[in-house]
């Protein structure tokens, strides 16, 4: 059984820093409205105090808040020192932007405290949140001024891609659940293949050229720019005992895993099932345009080699993607299997009802996608910009990030996908759904049952 549950509320919002413009891909990038970036000036608005710099790496390094403490405590002034403008905690993907990963770091060691510049290879998202926060946290409690106003101006730049920003996303979520507000809003420096969310709120779509000087830039405007809301959905997946996964970052064991009462499912359920939770932020597809992600996820592992960038990772995913009978089904492909609605079943249930509804899948749909971005497969835009009678006909309002609503479409084949990709038409449009649960019954002959509810 795979099954799945998302849900979203306004305090679980993610928050994200919202550039005004897309500077980063800017060659003028060491310039602000004019004005030369000093670094010496960059670096007193960026770096953490020195003691809270080495409180933090060694709560981090020891796993052990309370000595490092008492550490930072007996070789400090009381936290007497000058909070800066915008504390800043950077994580850094060396593996990603082809081969400026570990450059990249070092230049941001260089423009603020090294110890505030963490390597997600070495530092884990959650072991700062568990960790480095919590030691601030306990001076901030004990009295120390100093590490007090850091945690609640502190801000996050993440320099990965989509999947990096997730993961840190997910991370700081925790502090939501534990009521450990605020959580620091985050920013994001492009260095994946698609960079959706990037794209959504301005940072840009891919590493720029001239990046040694657009990073200052793109530093001061992660302290000085709006933040905006970004809704964070739940995800539950449950499937048999025994079947070998690869789950990712986001993704954690659970032992909450329960069908909804009143839905009739089709098939045997199995005995035992393994459950995994985690959130997502981009969008979340089943069908032809998962199994091509999810292989090409594994072939790039599998072959670092042949990912030495975004634009070869492109060409080879494209590549990837003929293989899989994305564009010509196999013939020895069972017909049923063609469409997603011979496996599929999609119902909806909204809040304050008790009824299951169930939507049909258009026919001829191989791919089934919940959209929570204006941006798809590296800035597109699949579900267009209808009109408003079209809208009001469909019951459907204009997208936006902080909604609380995803957008359901499907696609076809890779030729209508290829369509929609350079914006000649849109996707089939399914479904809008606000304040409701979505259940997707993924029915083949193994009984796996897939569940979204949101």
């Amino acid at each position: 059984m795979d099954s799945s549950t998302a849900s979203t509320t306004e305090e679980s919002k993610a928050k994200i820093v919202a550039s005004k413009s897309s500077g980063i891909q800017s060659s003028r990038g060491c310039r602000l409205s004019g004005i030369r970036i000093n670094k010496e000036d960059l670096n007193r608005k960026l770096s953490v105090p020195e003691y809270l710099r080495h409180a933090i790496r060694d709560s981090i390094e020891s796993k052990d808040v309370n000595a490092a403490v008492d550490r930072c405590r007996e070789g400090n002034n009381g936290g007497s020192e000058a909070v800066p403008e915008g504390p800043m905690v950077v994580f850094v993907n060396s593996k990603s932007g082809g081969r400026h990963g570990p450059q990249l770091k070092e230049r941001l060691q260089q423009l603020m405290g090294e110890e505030q510049v963490f390597d997600l290879s070495d530092v884990k998202p959650d072991e700062f949140v568990n960790y480095g926060l919590v030691c601030l946290e306990k001076l901030a409690g004990l009295g120390d001024y100093c590490a007090k106003e850091t945690r609640d101006k502190l801000r996050i730049m993440v320099a990965g891609g989509d999947g990096t920003v997730g993961w840190v996303l997910g991370s700081l979520a925790e502090l939501h659940t534990q009521g450990r507000e605020p959580v620091p809003p985050v920013a994001v420096l492009p260095l994946g293949t698609g960079n959706d969310l990037s794209r959504s709120f301005g940072w840009g779509g891919s590493f720029p050229i001239f990046w040694k000087s657009a990073v200052k830039r793109t530093l001061l405007r992660a302290i000085t720019d709006p933040v905006c809301h970004l809704d964070s959905w739940h995800l539950l997946v449950s499937m048999p005992s025994g079947e070998v996964v690869d789950p990712p970052h986001s993704l954690k064991p659970t032992e909450e895993c329960s069908l909804e009462q009143g839905l009739t499912i089709e098939g045997e359920l199995p005995e035992k099932v393994n459950c995994y939770e985690g959130v997502f932020y981009n969008y979340f597809s089943v069908g032809m345009d998962a199994q091509v992600a999810y292989g090409f996820h594994h072939l790039r592992n599998e072959k670092p080699y042949l990912a030495q960038g975004p634009i070869s990772n492109k060409l080879i995913y494209s590549g990837y993607s003929c293989t899989q009978g994305w564009f010509v089904t196999p013939c020895i492909s069972d017909p049923s299997l063609r469409g997603l609605e011979n496996i599929l079943r999609m119902h909806v249930r909204k809040v304050n009802c008790s009824e299951w509804e169930q939507i049909p899948v258009p026919k001829s749909v191989r791919a089934i996608v919940a959209l929570n971005l204006h941006n798809y497969g590296s800035g597109r835009n699949p579900w267009g910009n209808p009109k408003r009678k079209y809208l009001e006909k469909k019951g459907f309002v204009e997208a936006h990030v902080d909604d609380g609503l995803l957008e359901i479409f499907g696609l076809k084949h890779g030729w209508h996908a290829s369509f929609v990709m350079v914006e000649l038409i849109s996707a089939k449009h399914i479904a809008q759904e606000d304040d409701i649960m979505l259940l997707w019954s993924f029915i083949v002959y193994d009984s796996w049952i897939f569940l979204l509810r949101i």
